[in-house]
């Protein structure tokens, strides 16, 4: 053996009977097998619950309501829940006045938004066909505001509307140009056709018509639905309209004439009712309202 040199160990433990050396025997249980039982294999459990008559093992009954039936409702049905969140005031109407260049525009906005009205001043035409309703001011001649529609080539949006069932208001003049013609000192202006008949010269002594009066209301008005007979309306005008028949609403100076008129959607007035105190405000509001 060279110097330093360990000699290797061996081992003291002794060795079975045919046995290598080291190697450990295998274990071997020492639980008692039952009776026709593989080793080591565990009996299944059986269930100690007591078993109800006509039951399978272990089956649970199932569960029964005992929410209380309301008459004539189903077994276990719920009843559709109803909705708790508290509705929001119902959106004004959409009320747009038609700026073509003439009229008392801000003050029949305000007595408008008075009224109820989501009120906008424009000259947009978009604006003007799609709004709940639409006003058509007009102060001074007839030809002027005429001039002033037709250079804004507002009167086929009027047409269409009133076509189609979409509510106009005219106010003094804006009334006016509804008709088929206007004739001022000698001078015939054609106007919108919504209207039949024509606009002349009021044949009375005292011209200008201005200040207040009384109207006779149409039957079944809804314009002036709530107001007593012989309401006062405020007027400034030399010319009108004549005649009477359905929805023709009529005011005498001197001799009569057409004060107002209602045809389906169509409603216009020859006094002003953003003028009319009291009175104008609740014709206002009546328009309005039936906008909704």
């Amino acid at each position: 053996m060279p110097p330093d040199e360990i000699a290797p160990l061996r081992s003291t433990i002794p060795r079975g009977p045919q046995q290598p050396p080291h190697e450990i025997a295998p274990l071997r249980s020492t639980i008692p097998r039952g009776p026709q039982q593989p080793p080591h294999e565990i009996a299944p459990l059986r269930s100690t619950i007591p078993r109800g008559p006509q039951q399978p093992p272990h089956e649970i009954a199932p569960l029964r309501s005992t929410i209380p039936r309301g008459p004539q409702q189903p077994p276990h049905e719920i009843a559709p829940l109803r909705s708790t969140i508290p509705r929001g005031p119902q959106q004004p109407p959409r009320v747009v006045i038609l700026d073509y260049g003439s009229g008392n525009l801000r003050s029949a906005e305000r007595a408008l938004a008075r009224a109820g009205g989501d009120v906008t001043v424009t000259a947009d035409l978009s604006a003007a066909a799609d709004a709940d309703g639409l006003v058509v001011p007009g102060v001074g001649a007839y030809a002027a505001c005429m001039a002033g529609v037709e250079a804004l080539d507002a009167g086929p949006v009027i047409a269409e509307r009133v076509a189609a069932g979409r509510p106009v208001l005219g106010i003094c003049v804006g009334m006016q140009i509804l008709f088929e013609y206007g004739e001022e000192r000698g001078v015939v202006t054609k106007g919108l056709g919504l209207l039949p008949g024509g606009v002349t010269r009021l044949p009375a002594e005292r011209v200008p018509h201005m200040g207040w009066n009384e109207v006779q209301a149409a039957p079944d008005s809804m314009l002036f639905a709530g107001l007593p007979t012989g309401t006062r309306f405020y007027f400034v005008h030399s010319y009108a309209a004549f005649g009477a028949g359905p929805g023709v609403t009529t005011c005498t100076h001197e001799e009569p004439f057409v004060a107002a008129v209602e045809r389906g959607p169509l409603s216009a007035t020859q006094f002003h009712p953003e003028k009319s105190g009291d009175a104008g405000a609740a014709l206002l509001r009546n328009w309005v309202t039936s906008l909704g």
